[in-house]
């Protein structure tokens, strides 16, 4: 079938095959398929509303046995710039979110091999004895950390993390699902059915997470789509994905190394995850790694969320990339696309309307 036609037939209601989607990957023209996933967009957000989140990336530990070739943030143990934050130091750090009107943490760090399950209770305990905000922490990759470290299974390793404040999961650690492709970036890090078997486990625990995909290391379009299955499938079978955040790999300072992937590349891949995804209310548009210019025009090519202004943000910024912005320039930024600014909380309850 022609582009056009498989266009036509996702605006009305009709899912993507994976032979569909990398079809539309490589052939649709980049305005076409930005008019298409914009209207679906708008047809599951039907308010226009575009929304951002207020929280915090604290990384309590640089130290990582896993390390990544994509990733400039890590340190081995003992190297000068190692380190771990003690718990005065996460309650500094979280007290500042909520004075910034912060509702959200994002704790994670490496794969620590000397922290165990009773630094990350205690952490959690910690906050929530003190603080009313919400814990969005921990990958799945330090999920299976914390439980092969206590002799525990992931499910026993949730309850514990739940009982001790842990509100919901990030989907870090995912980059792409394809197992060939993690053993030439991440040999160490777990496998493709591991991550996708904490995010069941958690949603089976009520536990709501995002899902993410890095692009632009060792990638093919096709394991772009193949990750997008899996993260669909099992979105049809749980519902406890709140969102899917598509980013681009950054290779400054990092073993990888290589070119970033370009902006349009990066639309185009944003745009087919709103049309495969067609269980997915929310997608994300990552400003963060791409900029504000073109995390403004991610609303025009099916994002409805811009994620958090981002108070601290240390993994991206390791890789030589920092953008900052605050609350005003991002009601500007959103505004001037002609969607409604929204500030929600992280499962996307609007808490302000601008």
């Amino acid at each position: 079938m022609k582009v056009q036609g498989i266009l036509g037939r996702v605006t009305e209601g009709k899912r993507l095959s994976f032979e569909e989607a990398v079809q539309v990957f490589k052939e649709a023209d980049l305005l076409e398929l930005a008019v298409t996933a914009d209207a679906v967009c708008n047809f599951k957000n039907p308010e226009r509303k575009a929304t951002f989140l207020i929280d915090r990336n604290i990384n309590y530990t640089n130290v990582c046995v896993n390390q990544c070739s994509f990733c400039a943030f890590y340190r081995t143990s003992g190297h000068p710039e190692a380190y771990v934050l003690n718990q005065k130091e996460i309650e500094e750090k979280v007290a500042e979110t909520i004075k910034l009107s912060g509702t959200q943490v994002m704790l994670q760090g490496g794969i620590n091999p000397d922290l165990k399950i009773d630094y990350y209770t205690r952490m959690f305990e910690g906050i929530k004895s003190k603080f009313n905000i919400r814990i969005h922490s921990l990958s799945p990759p330090e999920i299976v950390h914390i439980g092969e470290s206590a002799g525990i299974s992931v499910a026993e390793t949730l309850k514990e993390l739940i009982k001790a404040g842990l509100d919901s999961l990030p989907g870090g650690g995912a980059e792409i699902l394809v197992d060939r492709v993690r053993k030439r970036i991440s040999p160490r890090k777990i496998s493709s059915s591991k991550w996708l078997e904490v995010m069941e486990e958690a949603h089976n625990l009520g536990l709501k997470t995002t899902a993410t995909m890095m692009i632009g290391t060792v990638e093919t379009i096709e394991d772009r789509i193949n990750h997008l299955q899996k993260v669909r499938g099992l979105q049809g079978r749980t519902g406890g994905f709140l969102s899917f955040i598509p980013w681009t790999f950054q290779p400054g300072n990092t073993l990888l190394g290589g070119k970033p992937v370009s902006s349009i590349e990066y639309l185009r891949t944003l745009s087919v995850s709103r049309l495969f995804l067609d269980n997915f209310v929310n997608v994300q548009g990552s400003w963060v790694t791409q900029g504000k210019d073109i995390g403004q025009i991610c609303l025009s090519f099916g994002a409805n969320d811009l994620g958090s202004i981002m108070i601290e943000e240390n993994v991206v910024r390791a890789a030589g990339v920092s953008h900052r912005m605050s609350v005003d320039e991002m009601v500007d930024l959103i505004g001037k696309t002609g969607k409604v600014p929204a500030q929600r909380d992280t499962e996307f309850n609007i808490l302000k309307v601008y």
